[in-house]
């Protein structure tokens, strides 16, 4: 058994977020185009006593580390399913923002199952992780993917996308978090009475994507969720602004927030869009970076 396994495992943004009205059981149906970004948390796992989790980097002090955490959960899932102990010491090394929409959780629960299929040697196979990511959560299979990928049903059922160009980002990072839930919940309190179209993904987006034609994008990207994330916290409204009075050519909540994700021209104009944001005091931190990005990758 080797002595430790790291795994990089990426955070996304969702360039499409279509959702459907609630299901009976509570959930969803999403149309939800992932696109993996190039902000990492590196998972190492290492064989211990016990299993425990820590972690360390920025926003360090706000991941749980107890078994609450995707990272233990997918260690005592893959265990089980192999009659394995899951004693491992998880460390993370987080970089991905904590709470804000771009599933630092579930890619620290896609990077902790890759590096225990290793340590243990398991010979799971691909569509076995597959599987336990969605058990894990809905956003987990995409953390392994990578990418770009349209997800359907609660948006873990994934194909994968092709993208033809490189796009550039900057994330404004906002203080406190949007709980997932209560944005879902205010979602179905905004559309209560109205008629929700069944999601489906807009092939104008697709094409941008395909052609990796970032004007295009631009004009496509949407995101269900986000009338419902502004009623709960009505100053990422002004944070939108900013970012496209600076430069940005399109703006929108990332997920179920609060992060804002703002697509820009090139590398040059995302710096310029950041310095905006921070002088303004609209967000805490501005993330710049590029996708597509690869899946949760063995170090």
């Amino acid at each position: 058994m080797s002595a430790s396994v790291t795994v990089r495992v990426p955070a996304k943004v969702n360039v499409q977020l279509a959702v459907g009205a609630a299901r009976s059981d509570g959930f969803h149906d999403l149309a939800n185009v992932f696109l993996a970004v190039g902000l990492y948390d590196e998972v190492t796992v290492t064989p211990a006593e016990a299993l425990r989790v820590t972690c360390s980097g920025p926003d360090a002090a706000q991941v749980p580390l107890d078994a609450t955490n995707l990272a233990a959960r997918a260690a005592i899932a893959l265990a089980g399913r192999y009659g394995i102990a899951p004693d491992v010491h998880i460390h993370i090394d987080k970089d991905i923002p904590v709470a804000g929409g771009m599933a630092g959780g579930s890619a620290d629960g896609a990077g902790a199952l890759l590096a225990c299929d290793a340590l243990w040697s398991t010979g799971a196979s691909r569509a076995e992780l597959l599987a336990i990511c969605a058990e894990l959560g809905s956003d987990v299979p995409f953390s392994l993917v990578g990418g770009a990928a349209l997800g359907v049903g609660r948006g873990e059922r994934l194909t994968p996308l092709e993208v033809g160009g490189t796009f550039h980002w900057v994330f404004a990072v906002a203080d406190g978090g949007l709980s997932t839930p209560a944005v879902y919940r205010e979602f179905d309190r905004l559309t209560a009475g109205t008629h929700v179209p069944e999601p489906a993904a807009s092939a104008v987006l697709l094409d941008a994507l395909r052609t990796g034609d970032t004007t295009a994008l631009a004009g496509a990207l949407s995101n269900g969720l986000q009338p419902a994330a502004l009623s709960l916290r009505p100053s990422l409204a002004g944070t939108l602004t900013t970012g496209t009075d600076a430069g940005a050519l399109a703006a929108l909540v990332s997920g179920s927030g609060p992060t804002t994700a703002f697509l820009t021209e090139d590398e040059a104009s995302a710096r310029k869009v950041a310095d905006a944001l921070l002088a303004s005091g609209a967000c805490r931190n501005a993330r710049i970076a590029s996708s597509p990005a690869p899946g949760a990758t063995l170090r």
